[in-house]
Formats: C-alpha cells, sequence, structure tokens
C-alpha cells in the first residue's frame, strides 16, 4: 500500500498573497499616520485584489465619512456589512452618515439593528434623542 501522506496537504501558493498583505500592512500604515488620501489610493489598490476584507472596507468608509463625503462612505459601510451585518461600529457610524444627510428613517433603521445586538448602547439613545 502506497502511503500518500502530504500530498493533500499542501496548499496552493497565492502569487498576490505577499503583494497583497505588503498593500495591507502600507495602507494601515498611511491610516494610522493619518495621510488618508495616499491611504484612500492604498485601499482601493487593495480592494481590488482582496474585495471582501471587512476592516478595510470599514476604514476607508471611515475616512470618507471624516472628509464628509457622506454617500461615498455610506457605499463602503453597506459593503462592510454585507460581511458583518450586524457591526454596530459600522452600523452607528453609517446611522450618523445618515444623519449628515438628513435622513431620519435610516438613521431610525440602523440604530434598530444596533438595539437588536446591544439593546443598551448609549450612543444609539443619543442619536435617537437628537
Amino acid at each position: 500500500m502506497w502511503a500518500l501522506a502530504g500530498l493533500f496537504s499542501k496548499k496552493p501558493r497565492d502569487p498576490q498573497l505577499g503583494k497583497n498583505a505588503a498593500k495591507l500592512k502600507e495602507f494601515k500604515g498611511l491610516v494610522k499616520r493619518c495621510e488618508y488620501p495616499q491611504a484612500l489610493a492604498a485601499g482601493a489598490e487593495y480592494l481590488k485584489n482582496v474585495p471582501h476584507n471587512h476592516d478595510v472596507l470599514f476604514t476607508v468608509g471611515g475616512i470618507y465619512y471624516v472628509q464628509k463625503k457622506y454617500r461615498v462612505a455610506i457605499s463602503y459601510l453597506d459593503r462592510a456589512l454585507e460581511i458583518g451585518s450586524y457591526d454596530t461600529e459600522a452600523l452607528l457610524l453609517k446611522a450618523y452618515a445618515h444623519q449628515k444627510l438628513g435622513e431620519r428613517g435610516r438613521v431610525v433603521s440602523c440604530c434598530e439593528k444596533i438595539r437588536e445586538v446591544d439593546p443598551k448602547n448609549k450612543k444609539v439613545s443619543e442619536l435617537l434623542d437628537s
């Protein structure tokens, strides 16, 4: 009997893996240094290769929120929420963006979803009161 140990345990080598890791590290460094225009470019390039990275989508959405580009921020936050639909931080930032755009119904919708997960969330109460 032949032993095939190890034949199927090898993972195929992804040639983009190293490049993606380097691009992610560059993105995180740019965000940490608050170099937002460069971070957005690095994030967009990274997302071309890895379109379903929740953290990068959330961070890019956050950068657009800080830059007062609320519609663009919401589009990235929606993509992040497709991956983690009950991410309270993403939902809260999306609610704030909708508030800035004067979309009260959508703010309430985001807040209700947050309350499903975290009924005692103080920020939701503050947001709904304002």
